[in-house]
């Protein structure tokens, strides 16, 4: 077997191989448009490719420390974190953050090399939710209604009687509205948003093999909810959404989940991933426990990742990154209790 970085004319092979968007050959070009270095890996065995994944490198501001990131990755063999190890040491690392697109139980092997590779440790701040939901999209639409929650079921159907309707719409005015509303949203619900060059160069790279597709709800032509969704393989991903403050009464983005199962099966998918859950118990004081509950009014599978976990490759320079990131989660935890 041979490991080496995966070229351009390995492109199609390698996409056929990965099994999340995050991990696309687009989804590196638009992390590397936006100035990140990314490096993609593969082993082969007789010219067939056996593994495959990418990974970002990240430079901490003010540290001097890099660090490496490999979102929804693959099955953790023994092969893939000495390819992991191995890179990131050459590129200076302090650690590496993993967070495999493993569920719980799923894959054995993951689960030993959780439990017993040396330096590796389970993150202190991860980046993806452990939990996320699935809706069956090979489910038929009465199926579909009819494991929504009653209030969830009434306020779909109630969209449908006031008349929003909900479409694909990948023209640059459905998108530039999108920016406007995504705006709205992060002022309105306090949260951090990526900024608007994030997103046009996202929109840009992920849309044209068609990954990336922009779904709006409309009212009295006025677009009020506008997503955008991922297609992968035989998923579709709920990966960025924004609302407007007006006509919440209509219950829009109620309407806008339903229909994009529908599109989805159109498609031909079988999965709807929701894009992160609370957990089986969620706390009811956590801020986005009224979204979980909101997602869960579908009737969706609660789904169990194996975790975010850090592989340490400089231990003095992990303890002082994480040192400093404490004392920036506290600062950013304070603004959000600022009226400003």
């Amino acid at each position: 077997m041979v490991t080496r970085e995966i070229l351009f004319e390995d492109k199609d092979r390698y996409n056929q191989f990965v099994n999340h968007p995050l991990q696309s050959y687009e989804w590196g070009e638009f992390r590397k448009s936006m100035g990140i270095n990314v490096i993609r890996l593969g082993t082969f065995s007789e010219g067939k490719l056996v593994s495959a994944f990418q990974f970002s490198l990240h430079r901490v501001p003010g540290l001097g420390i890099k660090v490496a990131y490999l979102p929804k990755g693959p099955g953790l063999t023994a092969k893939v974190m000495e390819a992991v190890k191995g890179a990131c040491l050459s590129q200076g690392c302090a650690f590496v953050k993993l967070e495999p697109n493993i569920e719980i139980g799923e894959n054995e092997e993951t689960a030993n090399t959780l439990s017993s590779y040396p330096n590796l440790v389970a993150a202190k701040h991860p980046l993806f939710t452990k939990y996320t939901f699935y809706l069956d999209l090979t489910k038929d639409e009465n199926e579909l209604l009819s494991q929504m929650k009653e209030k969830t079921r009434y306020n779909v159907r109630l969209a449908q009687k006031k008349g929003v309707t909900v479409k694909e719409d990948n023209s640059a005015q459905a998108f530039e509205k999108y920016l406007q509303l995504l705006k709205e949203t992060a002022r309105r619900d306090k949260f951090y948003a990526h900024d608007e060059n994030y997103h046009r160069k996202m929109w840009e790279i992920m849309r044209q093999p068609g990954i990336a597709r922009l779904f709006t709800a409309s009212f009295d032509n006025q677009i009020l909810v506008a997503w955008v969704m991922f297609v992968w393989k035989k998923f579709l991903y709920y990966a960025y959404g924004a609302s407007s403050s007006l006509h919440r009464e209509v219950m829009a983005s109620n309407l806008m989940y339903y229909q994009a199962c529908k599109l989805g099966k159109n498609m031909g998918l079988t999965t709807f991933d929701l894009w992160g859950a609370l957990g089986p118990n969620p706390d009811t004081r956590d801020p986005f426990y009224g979204f979980h509950r909101f997602k869960e009014g579908y009737g969706p599978r609660l789904v169990e990742f194996v975790g975010s976990y850090d592989l340490i490759l400089n231990q003095p320079m992990y303890q002082l990154f994480h040192t400093v990131d404490s004392v920036r989660w506290r600062f950013l935890k304070l603004r959000q209790k600022l009226p400003f």
